[in-house]
């Protein structure tokens, strides 16, 4: 791809007799957000440390930012940014000074490092705060800071990994908006999350990686369509009548959780499937406490492309 930001093709990386990366193939279009899916132990932290130079590959041909990570790391570090999933901040000193002092650990002259530390201060709503501890910032202010620092030269291409790890909803909030308002100037973001619903609201496109490779990709819709497109949920009053249920209701493909008392199953003509359900469960005398019509979540699209939905069992 000519304005691809990253490029990833047959990345192989080993630790001992494992392979953490297994010729891994992704591509990452300037401007957006791509979302980095996978089970622990996928491959995902390994992928970020080699685009970000911190790790050499083994085999595979990596470009970020249009430079080899390997032949051109010093050029790729030049253009880019990380965001860990542990803050790397000083925890006594000021917001302001630890935005100084990193830019200065870039190389930044001592003006440029208090400008920049400044612009990024208002930037991400922490301008009030510059001159307080770290410690008594909150959760989410923190990562707020630490995406700042991330930032301070200006880099093409931001590597997040994990970042919103432990924060309650109003900071991981703070940290998306953060996260658009970058796309919206030009960075290239590549997002690994464990937060099914964070790659939904941000991730212009999402890659599952497992076992070290890609084995997904496309838009949060794409993937959803792939597990089966809409379908429909019954939540009955009484656990107890789920298998007579399963049995009349004409769906098919159907999947149970008795712990909620839930149907749910793949349909393709929506309104028809709804009234097939509602007119089936009236005439068996089963009562539904609710019957709804939805899109798979990207929970779902996660299990079902990883193997990893035993949690949900399969009707008899």
């Amino acid at each position: 791809m000519a304005d691809a930001a990253i490029t990833v093709e047959g990345a192989e990386k080993r630790y001992g007799g494992k392979k953490a990366l297994n010729g891994l193939d992704l591509t990452v279009a300037r401007g957006t957000v791509h979302g980095v899916l996978g089970p622990n132990g996928a491959g995902k932290t390994t992928l970020v440390r080699i685009l970000s130079t911190l790790l050499r590959p083994d085999a595979g041909r990596i470009e970020v930012a249009g430079h080899d990570v390997v032949r051109e790391a010093y050029a790729v570090r030049l253009r880019i940014g990380l965001l860990g999933q542990h803050a790397a901040l000083d925890e006594e000193l000021g917001g302001r000074q630890n935005l100084e002092l990193f830019g200065r650990l870039h190389h930044l002259g001592a003006r440029r490092a208090r400008a920049r530390a400044g612009e990024l201060l208002e930037r991400f709503g922490l301008a009030d705060t510059g001159r307080k501890a770290v410690r008594q910032y909150s959760g989410g202010m923190r990562r707020r800071l630490d995406l700042a620092a991330s930032l301070i030269t200006e880099p093409e291409v931001l590597f997040l990994d994990e970042p919103t790890t432990g924060l309650d909803p109003r900071g991981r909030a703070e940290v998306w908006d953060s996260v658009r308002s970058l796309v919206g100037g030009g960075t290239t973001v590549l997002l690994t999350t464990q937060y099914l619903e964070e790659a939904d609201q941000l991730a212009d496109r999402i890659s599952v990686v497992d076992s070290g490779r890609v084995i997904a990709e496309g838009t949060a819709d794409e993937l959803k369509s792939e597990t089966g497109g809409d379908r429909v949920d019954v939540v009955l009053r009484d656990a107890g009548q789920l298998g007579a249920a399963v049995a009349l209701l004409p769906l098919t493909g159907v999947t149970v959780d008795p712990d909620r008392r839930l149907l749910s199953a793949p349909v393709t003509d929506r309104m028809e499937a709804l009234s097939g359900v509602v007119r089936a469960l009236q005439e068996a005398g089963i009562e539904a406490e609710d019957v709804a019509l939805r899109r798979p979540t990207l929970d779902e699209v996660f299990l079902h492309l990883t193997g990893d939905d035993r949690r949900v069992k399969e009707a008899a």
